[in-house]
């Protein structure tokens, strides 16, 4: 990842939330507890998963990424009356390196650096494990602020508050893109950062955001125009 000092606050900049957004998180998570409890286990489990990792998030602020995978692994198993092996405990931060991510979603990134945009993660997750998932996105980005190194997991505002001073950005010119109603639509709309929400399970929300995509296909040319093309170039 380059260094994002010397940009200037005339620099347009898109930052995104990996997992789920740029990384699918769902069938990551999901082969996982399908290999764990079985196929038919599957879509219970996993809708048991996404109540508890953001109350384990929010007991635990500051630990590991890993951490808040095993803790939640474990309750979700305990909900579903399922043993988990101590040897599986760690199965999903195992497994995360190996998350696939979405097809469209370098091609689109690739563009928006062509197009001038200076790119940043803003993830709930661990060092080693973004820079896993980074390597198979293969897109350089300027950095990556992750939920462990700053002590504060999405929706709580840290990773937004820590973007603006890593980075300098003039906030009129930031725009946030995810996939996560709660973890990070919701906190922009509260924090008044533009964000274009990467609709991909055809979700309803009346949450206010400056566009609607069901993929990053078309994610460049929204961004240029609202925030104006090759601008700050």
């Amino acid at each position: 990842m380059s260094a994002s000092g010397g940009m200037g606050a005339r620099a347009r900049w898109a930052t995104f939330d990996c997992y789920g957004t740029l990384v699918d998180w769902n069938r990551g998570i999901g082969d996982q507890l399908e290999r764990l409890f079985g196929a038919e286990s599957r879509q219970a489990a996993l809708a048991r998963y996404h109540e508890v990792e953001p109350e384990v998030q929010a007991e635990s602020p500051a630990a590991p990424y890993r951490d808040v995978l095993a803790a939640t692994l474990r309750r979700s198993a305990q909900a579903l009356g399922r043993d988990l092996p101590e040897a599986e405990r760690d199965a999903l931060a195992r497994s995360l390196p190996g998350w696939p991510v979405f097809g469209e979603g370098p091609d689109a990134l690739r563009e928006l650096r062509a197009r001038g945009w200076h790119l940043a993660i803003l993830s709930n997750t661990d060092r080693d494990l973004i820079e896993a998932s980074l390597a198979r996105i293969g897109v350089e980005f300027e950095f990556a602020i992750v939920a462990s190194e700053i002590g504060s997991y999405k929706p709580a505002p840290g990773h937004w508050r820590e973007f603006l001073v890593r980075s300098g950005a003039d906030p009129a010119r930031h725009v946030h893109v995810a996939a996560s109603l709660f973890h990070d639509v919701e906190p922009c709309a509260e924090l008044e950062i533009p964000c274009v929400w990467i609709n991909r399970l055809g979700e309803e929300a009346t949450t206010p955001v400056l566009a609607e995509l069901p993929n990053l296909r078309g994610l460049p040319d929204v961004l240029d125009q609202a925030f104006g093309d090759s601008a700050g170039l």
